[in-house]
């Protein structure tokens, strides 16, 4: 039971990382918006695009659910053509005061992640309002 595990947060680690890859976040900004620990190197990004998973402390685990939840609105926004997803998250936007939603992202960390997740869902949003 524990190796089924620990592939399942190997896969979510590889999942994650290829989106905010995808996003076009850099590995260093990665850490950031991760929340790994200061002092975290970048090579630590190549480690979880392979056989590493991320670390299970409340922080990270927080804004995984954040990036996958992102993750899962962009494919119910956008289900014909996941390329929209990304260029969605790359183009300046009005409701980001002109900035993309990935540089929302990567400035305001957690935050960010919480305002461009209720920008695209709106039952996060209403949770976050009640």
């Amino acid at each position: 039971m524990q190796e089924t595990d620990l592939e399942a947060r190997i896969a979510l680690s590889r999942a994650v990382i290829g989106l905010l890859d995808e996003w076009g976040i850099s590995d260093s900004d990665q850490i950031g918006v991760l929340g790994l620990p200061a002092g975290t190197r970048t090579r630590a990004i190549r480690k979880y695009r392979d056989n590493t998973p991320l670390p299970e402390t409340d922080e990270v685990m927080e804004r995984l659910e954040h990036i996958v939840g992102i993750a899962d609105a962009l494919r119910t926004t956008f289900p014909r053509n996941y390329r929209m997803a990304s260029q969605w998250m790359l183009s300046p936007h009005k409701r980001f005061d002109g900035m993309s939603p990935t540089a929302v992202i990567v400035s305001k960390g957690l935050r960010g992640l919480m305002m461009v997740r209720a920008q695209l869902d709106c039952s996060f949003a209403w949770e976050q309002t009640a």
